[in-house]
């Protein structure tokens, strides 16, 4: 594989399946590679920090993590391991050593702790099971290892925690957590590329709330918040995502995925309501995202993500047939759709790798 090419990886909850793609960057072009079968309603993906495993999270019973190994020549998964994990989690994660595996669940309102064998597999059940606040949605290290953070939608809070990364253990910090807006309802985040900041983004509120990450006591302090989706110019009020069931509810805001560029000077947002995601520019004196623009994209976008080179983006719909390929003006960070492919049913969770 040529330094242009990159594996893509999707999971289709409603397929059972995660869907292989080759990243053509000279080209400019995904390649079908085939799907994996996996498990039903198999949904967050994360990707060692060798890049040699994949793991992903089933989110039916029995709640589990499956390993698979990636084979860099052909981008093949090969099944490798499969370990319990407490409840459905709707987000995993590895610490910076590749030794642990962490969860976080939804419904299940905890965060979890999985060890990880020096062969990259999740082999045995959860080491530690911690209540994390409401509505866990998604976990994280800091890039020096030390702390860790989840963020409990319900509750509008993010979880603060020490990190022991040689037994694996979680430790509340002190104070246990720090409160986003009201509503809001955090769901994911990102560390900014010199890690001096965490940017959350609300799902219900589609803003971006920025706090400065203290190194030395794993600490958050509130810096600002930024509006990431122009809910009065779409026509979005804030609130839960709108009723299935009800043809009078009023169009809400209802983010998903959050990354940031490669270059650590942009952030994208995407919206499910509207199928958009916004780009947003990072002053690089203040560490404050502002909006500059939106893009129209598959239907629903639960995830996406960025190539590992900066130039593309890859966005799954969970409504859409089709993945989408987008380039990424560099300079401006302007998003062009570029091609379509076709994906499986239920398409959410993306990761790409390189070698």
């Amino acid at each position: 594989m040529t330094p242009n090419n990159q594996y893509v990886y999707v999971s289709n909850a409603k397929s059972n399946t995660i869907s292989r793609y080759l990243l053509d960057g000279e080209m400019g072009k995904l390649i079908p590679l085939g799907d994996t079968k996996a498990g039903d309603n198999v949904m967050p993906l994360s990707i060692s920090p060798t890049q040699s495993h994949l793991y992903a999270s089933i989110r039916s019973e029995p709640f589990r993590v499956l390993t698979y190994h990636i084979d860099s020549a052909t981008g093949d998964l090969e099944q490798v391991g499969e370990a319990m994990l407490p409840t459905s989690m709707a987000n995993i994660d590895m610490d910076k050593t590749g030794r642990f595996l962490f969860a976080a669940s939804y419904g299940g309102h905890v965060v979890s702790v999985s060890p990880i064998d020096e062969n990259g597999v999740v082999t045995k059940s959860a080491q530690q099971v911690l209540n994390a606040g409401r509505n866990a949605h998604a976990i994280h290290a800091s890039p020096d290892n030390r702390f860790v953070f989840s963020s409990s939608l319900g509750d509008d809070q993010i979880m603060q925690y020490r990190f022991d990364d040689k037994s694996g253990q979680l430790t509340p910090n002190s104070p246990a957590f720090i409160k986003t807006g009201i509503h809001s309802g955090p769901r994911h985040f990102v560390f900014s590329k010199d890690g001096k900041y965490v940017y959350v983004l609300g799902e219900l509120s589609g803003t971006v709330t920025t706090f400065v990450y203290d190194s030395s006591s794993g600490l958050l302090t509130l810096k600002d918040v930024s509006e990431g989706v122009l809910a009065e110019e779409l026509g979005l009020e804030n609130g839960v995502p709108p009723s299935k069931n009800a043809s009078n509810d009023l169009p809400k805001i209802w983010t998903a995925d959050m990354h940031l560029s490669v270059d650590g000077r942009f952030l994208y947002v995407s919206e499910r309501t509207k199928s958009i995601i916004t780009t947003l520019s990072i002053d690089q004196t203040t560490g404050l995202p502002s909006y500059l623009n939106m893009t129209s994209v598959e239907q629903q976008p639960r995830g996406f993500a960025i190539s590992k080179d900066g130039r593309f983006m890859v966005v799954s719909g969970e409504n859409d047939a089709n993945l989408g390929l987008y380039h990424i003006n560099e300079k401006t960070g302007e998003l062009m759709k570029i091609e379509e492919v076709p994906t499986g049913e239920g398409a959410n969770w993306v990761e790409i790798v390189s070698f």
